[in-house]
């Protein structure tokens, strides 16, 4: 019986093999070693047969694996927050919104945060806070002053201005008292100096702060005239600009028989200071009684918020 395992039969042929020169009776004939080789060859066929269907299977197998899995629902797009933009006066630092991704916020000099300095994408999409903002900081309510004494603090957009306003040098004739800080009236003219009634009987300073690039047209100021009681108002008001360096950033026009509005009808990009002078004249019958002049002093700040 010759050996079913091919290991074994090829042992067993390296044995019974002899060298020609050797041979004996133990020794294999040529035809009994033919035979065995060709009984190799079949066996081996076989494994080789056997071998290549296993492996038919296998791919046929992982094909049907690979199926199911695509048939399986497609994965789910990574989980991402809703996009953060810089906050108005601030920055923003990071830029990738998936889950754990950190986002940074910053104000500009001027500005304080109001709300979390950083955020982080949670798995649910959302924001471990909300969005902050940044807050002007008023430097002039702080405990320490910040402006010398004898001058007034004006909070602008991220900054602040020390200001104040002086009435006019007087004449011989003529002559403005300060009557508060943001106020001088004329002092009582002669009789006889008629000039003198002309000029304005009072002066006032007024400071606004506005954002860069605001929208137009826009109302920044209103003057109005008010009667003493028991004495009889002006019936008719005059509205004009009479000064400054307005540069046809502004008109004055009437908004009720009493009202006059300063309108800005210009974009202004900050940083810049613009100053205009606006007049109110009031008559009686027809007859000048007295003018009243609005000195206006515009900070428009380099943000814009």
């Amino acid at each position: 019986m010759v050996p079913s395992s091919p290991r074994a039969l090829f042992l067993l042929l390296l044995i019974l093999a002899c060298p020609e020169p050797r041979a004996s009776q133990n020794c294999l004939s040529k035809q009994q070693l033919l035979s065995a080789i060709r009984q190799l060859q079949q066996l081996l066929k076989g494994q080789e047969t056997r071998f290549a269907e296993g492996i038919r299977h296998m791919k046929s197998r992982l094909a049907a694996l690979q199926n199911s899995v695509s048939r399986v629902a497609p994965d789910a797009p990574p989980v991402s927050c809703p996009a953060l933009n810089a906050p108005a006066d601030g920055r923003k630092f990071g830029s990738k919104y998936l889950v754990d991704h950190e986002v940074h916020f910053a104000c500009n000099p001027g500005f304080r945060l109001v709300g979390p300095s950083s955020v982080v994408c949670l798995p649910n999409g959302t924001w471990t806070g909300e969005q902050p903002r940044c807050r002007d900081v008023d430097e002039c309510v702080g405990l320490q002053p910040v402006c010398p004494q004898g001058t007034t603090c004006i909070n602008t957009g991220g900054s602040f201005q020390c200001v104040s306003p002086e009435c006019p040098e007087g004449s011989s004739n003529v002559s403005y008292v300060k009557t508060s800080p943001f106020q001088c009236e004329r002092n009582p003219c002669p009789m006889d100096s008629r000039p003198c009634r002309h000029l304005p009987k009072t002066i006032s300073f007024h400071y606004l702060s506005l954002p860069s690039n605001l929208k137009t047209p826009i109302t920044l100021f209103r003057m109005a005239t008010a009667s003493a009681p028991g004495r009889a108002g002006p019936n008719s008001l005059r509205f004009g600009i009479v000064g400054g360096n307005s540069r046809g950033h502004f008109v004055m026009q009437r908004s009720d028989r009493q009202t006059g509005e300063l309108i800005l009808v210009q974009t202004l990009a900050g940083p810049q200071t613009l100053e205009v002078d606006v007049d109110m004249s009031e008559y009686l019958d027809r007859s000048f009684q007295a003018n009243h002049v609005s000195k206006v002093t515009i900070f428009v700040s380099p943000y814009d918020f």
